[in-house]
């Protein structure tokens, strides 16, 4: 009972003092497992390359970057712990800044816990990473949000047609949603890192506001519920924008 009671659900990465937006980073896990995450725990070192490209893409902007700490290390079944995690953190994130319009950053699990906890007030937007999206993930809560899904092809740890499918059946739902494919790359994001770290800071930037939306994505966006286009678009290259005009 000590440890729930001295629990912090989050982590600031990037303090703001007044801040006008915020990310809530959500890294990846296991399926099962109840210990808590080691100090050094490598799904979120994964995370922070991200980190510093968001940093390096808002400049000046009172933008803040927090990360979201799990009790446990896995889902854990109907238990969702990573799910109820990610809200708790969210509802405290909020307190701190105030309510600001928040991104979601989900890696693998963390993926599958920012698009369950994408139904907040705060959230402006999900930027899901490799999801982890099993079949029969609730959608109905996710009609009006923004929604960017990342995959790569050959990931063996997360299925790419998982994801096809949640975002599909988000679009369906009601939700914005536009989803890239990467014909390399892998799941831990280390090959063609930068592509990874570069459309994930054009799109966050771009769900905040801060940034056009790139061409494709509201494209994607504006896309009826039944359609099936903009779900696997190719990503190609790396030059994306490198800052937040």
């Amino acid at each position: 009972m000590a440890a729930e009671r001295t629990y912090q659900g989050v982590v600031v990465r990037r303090p703001a003092g007044r801040p006008e937006a915020a990310v809530l980073v959500l890294h990846g896990g296991s399926e099962n497992g109840l210990r808590r995450p080691a100090p050094l725990n490598a799904p979120s070192w994964r995370m922070r390359p991200f980190v510093r490209a968001l940093d390096r893409a808002a400049g000046p902007r009172a933008l803040l970057i927090a990360e979201a700490r799990y009790r446990h290390r896995g889902w854990n079944g109907e238990r969702a712990d990573a799910a109820r995690d990610a809200t708790a953190a969210l509802a405290e994130l909020s307190k701190l800044t105030g309510g600001v319009p928040t991104v979601l950053l989900g890696h693998s699990m963390g993926g599958r816990a920012a698009l369950r906890a994408a139904g907040a007030d705060d959230v402006a937007g999900v930027v899901a990473l490799a999801p982890w999206c099993p079949p029969g993930e609730p959608v109905d809560h996710l009609t009006g949000r923004r929604l960017v899904f990342v995959h790569a092809r050959a990931d063996r740890v997360t299925s790419p047609d998982g994801s096809l499918s949640m975002a599909g059946r988000a679009r369906s739902a009601g939700a914005q949603v536009c989803r890239y494919e990467l014909a390399g790359g892998d799941h831990a994001m280390l090959r063609e890192a930068s592509v990874w770290h570069s459309l994930t800071a054009e799109s966050v930037g771009a769900l905040l506001g801060f940034a056009p939306l790139p061409a494709e994505t509201a494209a994607a966006f504006a896309l009826p519920a039944v359609s099936t286009e903009g779900l696997a678009l190719p990503v190609r290259g790396t030059a994306l924008r490198a800052a937040w005009t």
